[in-house]
């Protein structure tokens, strides 16, 4: 038992030490334009070219399948299959799939209705038709 809370005790002070460590190098960075690297400071190096002023985020494009040209007519997005450009952006493509997940939704939700108003019509008139029972 006695061990173990020296055990602790050492590796409190040592992160005590490592945190004071740490934290001295983040001041030094913080308050000026010197960074600590290795114990030596330096000046951060200036850039010997010209910044480039292109976009260098460039968005991913897909090329779309025919599968996806359907999908994006279907949601909505474009009116003909000949609109559509070589290559689109994924996000495109995912707002495309989920407007059709909603439509599709919608459809399914009256369909559900639809077949419920019928099992009703049809549950009545199989009350007001008399039964036999063949045994």
């Amino acid at each position: 038992m006695g061990s173990l809370r020296g055990l602790r005790l050492a590796a409190g002070s040592c992160f005590r030490l490592c945190e004071r460590d740490a934290s001295s190098s983040l001041t030094l960075t913080r308050n000026s334009d010197l960074k600590r690297i290795n114990g030596f400071c330096t000046k951060p190096q200036e850039s010997s070219r010209a910044p480039s002023h292109t976009y260098s985020h460039r968005v991913p494009l897909h090329k779309p399948t025919d599968w996806e040209k359907k999908i994006l007519i279907w949601s909505g997005r474009f009116k003909k299959e000949d609109e559509i450009p070589e290559t689109v952006t994924f996000e495109m493509l995912d707002a495309a799939k989920n407007k059709l997940r909603v439509k599709m939704s919608y459809v399914m939700i009256a369909l559900t209705v639809a077949g419920c108003i019928l099992m009703i019509i049809e549950g009545k008139k199989a009350l007001s038709v008399p039964c036999i029972l063949i045994l």
